[in-house]
């Protein structure tokens, strides 16, 4: 019998790899809106982790593919950010963010 092995194309690999969507980043503490040029234009926002009661910043915002994704997670590190979590927005998530940009969003330096 000949082993016939099933051949994955690159253009298969890469579809689902590079995949891009908006992304909710959580890192512990609350950053300006001026380090939104280090989170290239990205919304921030700031909240309580429901977990813990500590505030939180939620950097939100499309990211093209997964090497991005990982550049910016880089970024965090280098800053010496504490990352909570990581998540990728569906569209039921993205239709309650935008109800939830009505409330007052708290500016605190870092």
């Amino acid at each position: 019998m000949e082993n016939k092995k099933k051949n994955h194309s690159k253009s298969d690999q890469s579809s689902s790899q590079n995949d891009g969507g908006i992304y909710e980043i959580k890192i512990k503490g609350l950053l300006d809106d001026h380090w939104g040029q280090w989170f290239e234009g990205m919304t921030l926002k700031h909240q309580k982790n429901g977990e813990t009661g500590q505030d939180c910043t939620l950097i939100i915002g499309p990211i093209a593919d997964q090497p991005a994704l990982h550049g910016l997670l880089a970024k965090i590190r280098d800053l010496n950010l504490i990352l909570v979590s990581v998540r990728r927005l569906g569209s039921k998530d993205l239709r309650n963010q935008k109800k939830g940009r009505g409330q007052k969003q708290k500016k605190a330096a870092w």
